[in-house]
C-alpha cells in the first residue's frame, strides 16, 4: 500500500469512528381502495416526505399493492428483511413502526429464556458427588 493511499483510507478507532446504519431500504405497500389503508396513505402523504428528509440514507420505496392490506418492508445489509402489516393503523402509530424498522438490525429473533452463560461448572458448588455428603473411613 502506497503513502498516498494510506492517507486517503481513514483511521477506524475500534469501530467507534463511523456508524453504519443497517436498514438500506423502506418499502411501503398500500392499496387505494381498501379502507384498511387510510392510515398509510395518510401517512405517505403528510410524514413520509419529512422522514426521507431526515434519513437520506434509506432509500423509500412507495408501490401499490391491490386488494392487500397495507404492509411496510425493511431490507437490511446481512440480506435479511423485517415485514410489519400496518392494517387500520393511524399514522402516529405508522411512525412508531417506521422508526422501530429503521432502528432494527435485521438479525434474528433470540431467544432470551436460554441460558445466557456457559461454563465447565453448571452451578456455583461445583460437580455434586456422592464423596461430598458423607466422607469415607476405611
Amino acid at each position: 500500500m502506497s503513502a498516498v493511499a494510506s492517507k486517503v483510507l481513514p483511521k477506524t478507532n475500534n469501530g467507534a469512528g463511523a456508524f453504519v446504519l443497517q436498514c438500506k431500504s423502506l418499502v411501503f405497500n398500500y392499496c387505494e381502495r381498501w379502507g384498511s389503508n387510510k392510515g398509510m396513505i395518510e401517512y405517505i402523504k403528510k410524514d413520509l416526505a419529512n422522514f426521507a428528509r431526515e434519513n437520506p440514507q434509506i432509500e423509500i420505496i412507495v408501490q401499490a399493492r391491490p386488494h392487500h392490506h397495507p404492509i411496510i418492508r425493511g431490507n437490511y445489509l446481512n440480506g435479511r428483511d423485517k415485514v410489519i402489516c400496518t392494517r387500520n393503523m393511524p399514522p402516529s402509530e405508522i411512525a412508531k413502526k417506521v422508526s422501530l424498522l429503521r432502528d432494527s438490525s435485521g438479525a434474528k429473533m433470540k431467544n432470551l429464556a436460554k441460558k445466557p452463560v456457559v461454563s465447565t461448572t453448571e452451578s456455583v458448588r461445583g460437580v455434586w458427588s456422592p464423596f461430598h455428603t458423607n466422607p469415607h473411613t476405611i
